[in-house]
């Protein structure tokens, strides 16, 4: 799967094989907490599949007041 992290940078990386979004940012070091997954303009939730063939984006979730 093609991932793009903004985190705050912009950066690009190749993952083999699918994974659930818990498990993508687990094994990126990622905190589910402060991170959303989007597919095709589309929030994903943790127990949703990606597949290895798709594209995804992971954005870091920050809030202020």
């Amino acid at each position: 799967m093609k991932v793009t992290i903004r985190n705050p940078v912009r950066r690009e990386i190749a993952i083999d094989g699918s994974l659930k979004v818990h498990q993508l940012l687990a094994q990126l070091n990622l905190n589910p907490e402060s991170h959303i997954v989007i597919r095709n303009e589309e929030l994903l939730t943790s127990h949703d599949l990606i597949k290895n063939d798709e594209a995804i984006e992971i954005v870091s979730a920050i809030s202020g007041g």
